[in-house]
């Protein structure tokens, strides 16, 4: 079922043609990475580290910046309304529409930006949506049939997959129209898996920063329209980290709220992935943290996870969300295993006798100082105002929390999983899920998660499950 995507419909009306060997010149020259069509579908063959000088480096500025942080305050003093009667206490503005509201007063709605921060978060999605789309085409014109068989995955489940891209295609256009003349184009991307279970794995964490990231901030967004389409993009991206987290073995649903993180989360995480953009592209604002390794992050490939050495020798690159390798050795990996409990082969869900962590666990930790070089064009650089690290922060579901940081060397460390509820049985910690390394452990909620940016040192992914 080969099918062109956007990026192939855009070369083909700039009368730019498929060549067996891409060039950084010819897609700095065209705005587009060439494609080509490997085992039935299209993608772009070159995936590699940018080689040329930036141009420019560092966040897009404003001409000015009023503060250095944003200062906690109380409440808003409008945020009084407190009904305790249950039923409406204000006149209705029409039959059966209840006062109050947002965009409820008839005017016509209009799907445009309304703020900076409303384009350079929409920006930042479609950076995303844009990523994903040449990431699930790569994979599938990458690996052979006999690969994705191996692997578990058979024609249909490679169906499904192509359909998710095609789904990209709709999101990034949807974003790029409510941008205009200055929506970001598709890059050229560097990714790290080798086998198909290591992009699958990828996936699962891409998707996860992709959906996370737009959570925190579709409700603060200015234009209420904008957010209005974005949430019904996003529940299908939520959608897709589901399927691959299945295609992967884990739990499909493995938390009861889906964590939303600061935009400048997703960026971090996005940007080492990009090797670079058609000259001109609108570079984005938010802030690259450090990269914060975790050094016996859970390999999902392994029957034991306890058993991940705690060197970092099992996740495939050093980039924040590389996948775990899948080349373990005979009993130790659970694929194609035949007993309850061990196997992770690609399921509707699976229960896994050793769940992939847990509390108490001892955590070993890494960190880069600031002042990398990452994202298109080695353009970005990473930074930090924080102090020295003290914290290590959770950001799961409903919660932020903090476990004490033991510091045990130049840039290393260690901590335990910190135990706890949100609801009943509910564990803070599960899932596909954000760490930071902290010089405080400030208050925080879901609303105002962005308060603790200042503070963080460096930034993770951790497979808690």
């Amino acid at each position: 079922m080969t099918t062109l995507s956007i990026l192939a419909v855009a070369l083909l009306s700039t009368g730019v043609h498929s060549s067996p060997v891409p060039t950084e010149a010819l897609a700095k020259q065209t705005g587009y990475p060439v494609i080509v069509e490997e085992n039935g579908y299209t993608s772009a063959p070159y995936h590699g580290p940018y080689t040329g000088t930036p141009t420019t480096t560092g966040a897009v500025k404003a001409p000015t910046t009023l503060a250095a942080s944003i200062e906690p305050k109380p409440p808003n003093p409008t945020a009084t309304y407190y009904n305790s009667l249950g039923v409406p206490l204000q006149p209705m503005p029409a039959p059966y529409v209840p006062a109050g509201g947002l965009g409820t007063n008839g005017t016509l709605p209009r799907y445009m930006v309304e703020s900076d921060f409303d384009f350079e978060s929409i920006a930042l999605g479609t950076y995303q949506e844009w990523i994903e789309l040449d990431l699930f085409h790569d994979g599938l014109a990458r690996f052979t049939d006999e690969d994705f068989e191996e692997a578990g995955l058979g024609p249909e489940a490679r169906s499904l997959i192509e359909f998710m891209a095609d789904q990209e295609a709709g999101h990034a256009t949807l974003l790029s129209n409510m941008l205009g003349e200055a929506a970001p184009k598709q890059c050229v991307y560097n990714y790290p898996y080798k086998t198909v279970r290591e992009w699958l794995d990828f996936n699962q964490r891409v998707t996860r920063f992709g959906e996370s990231g737009v959570w925190g901030f579709i409700s603060h967004l200015d234009s209420r329209e904008v957010a209005n389409l974005l949430s019904l993009s996003i529940s299908t991206e939520s959608r897709q980290q589901l399927i691959f987290r299945q295609m992967s073995g884990l739990s499909p649903m493995d938390v009861w709220f889906e964590n939303g993180w600061p935009q400048s989360w997703a960026w971090t995480m996005l940007a080492p992935y990009i090797s670079y953009c058609p000259e001109g592209t609108t570079r984005l604002a938010w802030q690259n943290f450090p990269t914060l390794h975790i050094l016996n992050n859970p390999n999902i490939n392994r029957v034991s996870p306890d058993d991940t050495p705690v060197d970092g020798s099992e996740t495939v690159g050093k980039r924040i969300t590389d996948p775990s390798v899948s080349d373990i050795p005979g009993d130790e990996n659970c694929l194609h295993q035949d007993v309850v409990g061990k196997n992770c082969d690609p399921a509707i869900a699976h229960n896994r006798s050793e769940p992939l962590s847990f509390l108490g666990k001892q955590v070993f930790l890494e960190w880069e100082a600031p002042g990398k070089s990452v994202g298109p064009n080695n353009s970005y650089i990473t930074a930090t105002t924080a102090g020295a690290p003290k914290f290590v922060a959770w950001s799961s579901q409903l919660n932020l929390t903090y476990s004490p940081l033991t510091v045990t060397g130049d840039h290393t460390g260690y901590t335990f999983q910190p135990e706890g509820y949100v609801y009943g049985n509910d564990g803070i910690i599960n899932g596909t899920m954000a760490v930071a390394l902290t010089d405080l452990d400030l208050f925080v909620t879901p609303f105002n998660l962005t308060m603790l940016n200042p503070h963080i040192v460096a930034l993770g992914l951790y497979m808690a499950g």
